[in-house]
């Protein structure tokens, strides 16, 4: 009876033989655990494959090489003693990096007879078009956008209102930290001005959700304008202590004649 070691090395290259173009098989076996590592995780498959790997952990594998690098991983299917399992690998490069696959949709892998012909067939017909168009949506977004989409920071502006949440739930800002541009849209969105207090306060009537609704106009507003928005908590209200008094009366002055 053929080992599974020699069913496997001899199914891949055989696979190899069959398969579109100029592809070659390098089997591995692995003696540790960790030495899967290199080649799972450069699985390009979301579904079954990347299942098989992680609870499995596959004490051997193929990895075929085809035309212009692409790549294939091939493993035994557990449970199935007569089929393998098939996936494409990540292309790999300097020019290819994390956000280049965002928009491309897993290959993924597919199952296959241990029958070297009829896996070809269904490799050639099933999953090597998935990979071919996953692999040049991958191409194409490293062409047209070389390096990740970070965000820009915030522009500069010369007035900025900062709402603050009081300890005692009270919504608001001082009268006079308010620009000028900033008070009628206050107005507009139900803030109050509370001359005892010196500030112009969202009343807790409203209620969280309709409070949160209200604010959420005021930045929309307000950035239109170019005003910025800040939103903060109040500093906790905490008096120094006072040193502790000494039970020892202090000496009266001594009255000198």
């Amino acid at each position: 009876m053929t080992s599974p070691r020699t069913a496997l090395s001899t199914f891949a290259t055989s696979l190899a033989d069959r398969l579109p173009g100029p592809w070659t098989s390098d089997y591995q076996r692995q003696t540790r655990y960790a030495e899967q590592f290199p080649r799972t995780e450069q699985l390009w498959d979301a579904g079954h494959v990347d299942y098989i790997v992680s609870q499995y952990a596959p004490t051997h594998d193929a990895v075929l090489h085809g035309p212009a690098n692409r790549r294939l991983y091939v493993t035994d299917r557990p449970l199935y003693q007569h089929q393998f399992v098939v996936a494409p690998l990540i292309p790999v490069g300097t020019h290819i990096k994390p956000h280049h696959f965002d928009a491309a949709e897993e290959p993924n892998g597919i199952a296959v007879p241990k029958d070297p012909a009829r896996a070809a067939a269904r490799v050639a017909r099933r999953l090597l078009p998935r990979y071919e168009q996953a692999l040049q949506a991958v191409l194409t977004n490293a062409a047209d956008q070389p390096e990740p989409p970070h965000r820009p920071g915030p522009p500069q502006v010369d007035q900025v209102l900062t709402l603050t949440l009081y300890g005692d739930g009270a919504l608001g800002a001082p009268y006079e930290s308010v620009p000028v541009d900033a008070r009628m849209v206050l107005y507009t969105y139900g803030f109050q001005y509370h001359p005892h207090q010196a500030a112009f306060l969202l009343p807790a009537a409203y209620g969280d959700s309709d409070r949160a609704l209200r604010v959420h106009g005021v930045v929309q507003q307000l950035t239109a304008k170019g005003i910025g928005v800040n939103l903060r908590h109040s500093a906790p209200t905490t008096s120094a202590a006072l040193p502790p008094t000494s039970p020892k009366a202090a000496p009266t002055p001594r009255r000198t004649c």
